[in-house]
């Protein structure tokens, strides 16, 4: 049985609908109870703001996987074009060990730059790098307001930055986990 099979099966040995358990009303559920008396977790409440970085606006269209270019366009106030071209000329110089042997492709602005492009660039624009998170430390610091500090950040969490305006989240989604995700670092005016 599949892991689909799995899930449908449970679901009907629990009666409830297949869904989410956090998207579950406790009305739903029998008795007023969600999953056998627990109530599902308060939602940690982390604001969230949709925003491109000025994507739209410069004329780019379809999807890209350009966080990168976004979070920066965010913070820094730059245009998300300028952004864009200074990225792609500076992985115009990565070599192909710059990501391993196996499945190399390169940086572009539009589907993804490794932080050996990004870094250097914003440590010429006269940003800092701040870790949070060390080998074998574990997580400390997770992606909600009260845990970082206020003012413009970077935040560099698992495969993507995102950017961070006085503990509110501005992307294209809200990428927080519900406040459990956790900060690998930032990068912040000094």
């Amino acid at each position: 049985m599949g892991l689909l099979g799995r899930a449908k099966a449970m679901a009907r040995l629990l009666q409830y609908p297949l869904r989410c358990w956090h998207c579950l009303p406790a009305n739903e559920a029998r008795g007023g109870e969600v999953f056998g008396g627990n109530s599902p977790p308060p939602r940690s409440h982390v604001k969230y703001t949709y925003n491109d970085g000025g994507r739209a606006a410069a004329g780019y269209r379809d999807i890209a996987g350009d966080c990168v270019t976004r979070a920066i366009a965010i913070v820094t106030g730059l245009p998300y074009a300028r952004v864009y071209r200074e990225l792609n000329h500076g992985a115009r110089w990565e070599s192909p060990s710059a990501a391993g042997p196996v499945g190399w492709c390169p940086s572009s602005a539009r589907m993804g730059v490794r932080r050996i492009i990004y870094e250097p660039y914003l440590l010429w624009l006269g940003w800092a790098w701040t870790p949070t998170m060390a080998i074998g430390s574990g997580c400390r610091v997770h992606l909600r307001a009260e845990e970082l500090p206020p003012g413009r950040l970077i935040v560099s969490v698992s495969r993507h930055l995102v950017a961070v305006i006085d503990g509110v989240i501005h992307d294209t989604l809200d990428c927080s986990r519900n406040g459990s995700r956790c900060v690998y670092g930032y990068y912040s005016r000094p």
